[in-house]
């Protein structure tokens, strides 16, 4: 099994573009409330190039992106596009001129359509007066298809997937037909088939002549896309190199401004069995009937193990934490021990009271309030216990806050720093401070290093080993295979809803998990009884 920490990888790329820039920033300063998040930057990108932009959270990446894309149209310094000066007041004018962008965060609506969301604000029409449906429909399959997502247009965006949301957001972007695309984060939430299925659709838009910037965490990705890197740092420009002239372990150190080092491999000192699964069964309704989402999945886990689960989108890892703790929905069976004895998991309080603790994938849909403070985040799950005669208690709740951001390193301005102000690296670290509050013996951990950057990653990486070596019990989905390889004490792999296997550490490699993940035709639609 690979020990080797994950995003050091590199694989081939592609032939380099034209030295023709069609986009230049010149010297771009950004103040929010008086701090500075970009510091006379300058930044270009060419055609048919794909440009990568690296640099940790609250870097400057997004706010350059941006600005150049409309977003922020309060700035200082020059835009020039095909050498003219513009300034876009809005995304409109910014798509008029041919530039689209794929934020990070999902930026759907979630009781439209697939189609509706693709065509919000630019739908077709009858004679110029009504919406053309259909036709909105039959240009959002072809988009589909062309990304090879098998996605129903007319399906709701709140029936999918985070993974197949982030897929219907690359779709909406590339429906403008824009020749200059802002990719922040595309990858998040795909698994490593559907990654590859981006690649090559990026590479071809670029092939077309089509300017690329590609935000991105994930170092091996940058390494096998990118013709250009530029690294930003506190806001400011630290280098940009062309291709062969940088390597993974350069960028690191212009993003952190030092190197990071090593971590050492995980010695699991096992225990006693604390949670045990047996026949997990889950079946949700569809529009033409109940559709099993798991069937008969078995396993244990053990106190200071870290259990990785390992699939393509869409197997079942997400559905079994979301069975464990109570939050699913559906049809379920099956049986669960917590400490040896049978218990009925029927709400996420249940799981709680249990000593079980989810950080869910969605961070800020339903791990965070992020228009409350870090305090009330911390203190959410543990709001009855810390109160008398129904009161809160400010202190308590303080004294807790401030306990999470100094045990887990959390960057903030104070305890009152809304949740949504933070970076994603410092998000994630509050929603796993708020269930270490709770004293869990078994702590969920669903793709818990999602669009952070690569030192905060290293540091959840520490945190999961260190709570893992005071006997905490762990489970761990991702769908970074490196990630997943390098956790892990033992890995078991979804596929269609089924356990495929159980790879023990040194058994595990990226190619056995995906041949195990590989669709076999198990799971069945069953009608409506």
């Amino acid at each position: 099994m690979n020990n080797t920490p994950p995003a050091v990888s590199a694989k081939g790329g592609f032939a380099g573009p034209a030295e023709r820039a069609v986009l230049i920033a010149e010297q771009i300063t950004k103040k929010f409330a008086g701090v500075t998040a970009l510091a006379d930057v300058s930044f270009d990108l060419r055609a048919g190039e794909i440009h990568a932009l690296m640099g940790e959270n609250g870097a400057g990446k997004s706010t350059l992106m941006k600005i150049l894309s409309g977003v922020y149209s309060d700035y200082e310094g020059l835009l020039l596009l095909d050498g003219v000066p513009v300034h876009f007041a809005s995304v409109r004018e910014a798509e008029n001129a041919g530039i689209a962008i794929i934020h990070q965060e999902l930026n759907l609506v979630p009781e439209l359509t697939v189609a509706e969301n693709i065509f919000l604000g630019r739908e077709p029409r009858f004679a110029g007066m009504f919406i053309n449906r259909g036709l909105a429909a039959r240009r959002t399959k072809t988009l589909l298809t062309r990304l090879g997502i098998d996605i129903d247009p007319d399906a709701r965006v709140s029936s999918l997937r985070i993974g197949e949301r982030q897929l219907v957001e690359i779709a909406k972007a590339l429906s403008v037909n824009a020749r200059i695309l802002f990719m922040d984060e595309p990858t998040s939430a795909l698994s490593p088939a559907e990654c590859e299925r981006l690649f090559v659709i990026i590479r071809q838009l670029a092939a077309d002549g089509v300017a690329i910037v590609y935000i991105s965490h994930r170092l091996e990705e940058v390494m096998a896309l990118s013709d250009r890197v530029t690294v930003f740092r506190d806001g400011q420009h630290v280098w940009t190199r062309k291709r062969g002239d940088f390597n993974d372990a350069a960028i690191i150190t212009a993003m952190v401004g030092r190197e990071l080092l090593q971590s050492k491999a995980h010695s699991p000192r096992l225990g006693d069995v604390v949670l045990s699964a047996r026949n997990l069964s889950l079946s949700v309704p569809r529009r033409h009937g109940w559709t099993d989402v798991l069937r008969d999945v078995s396993f244990d886990l053990r106190s200071g193990e870290i259990l990785g689960i390992g699939g393509l989108l869409g197997s079942g890892r997400t559905e079994i934490f979301e069975t464990i703790f109570g939050s699913a929905r559906g049809r379920r069976s099956g049986q669960l021990k917590v400490a040896g004895k049978h218990v009925d998991v029927r709400s996420p309080v249940d799981a709680k009271r249990l000593g079980i603790g989810l950080v869910s994938e969605d961070r800020k849909a339903q791990g965070l309030h992020i228009h409350e403070a870090i305090t009330e985040n911390v203190a959410l799950p543990l709001v009855g216990r810390l109160s008398r005669f129904g009161l809160r208690s400010f202190e308590k709740e303080a004294a807790l806050a401030r306990n999470a951001v100094r045990s887990l390193g959390v960057r903030c301005s104070g305890i009152e720093q809304l949740a949504g102000t933070l970076s994603g690296g410092n998000q994630q670290k509050i929603v796993i401070g708020k269930w270490l509050a709770t004293a869990p013996i078994i702590l969920l951990l669903d793709e818990p290093t999602r669009g952070i950057d690569v030192g905060a990653k290293r540091e959840i990486y520490e945190l999961v080993f260190a709570l893992a070596g005071q006997g905490m019990a762990i489970a761990i989905v991702s769908s970074e295979l490196p990630e997943l390889l390098y956790l892990s004490d033992r890995i078991i792999v979804m596929s269609e809803g089924r356990l495929a296997g159980t790879l023990s550490h040194a058994e595990a490699t990226e190619e056995r998990i995906m041949q195990m993940a590989a669709p076999q035709g198990g799971l069945k639609r069953r009608a409506t009884p």
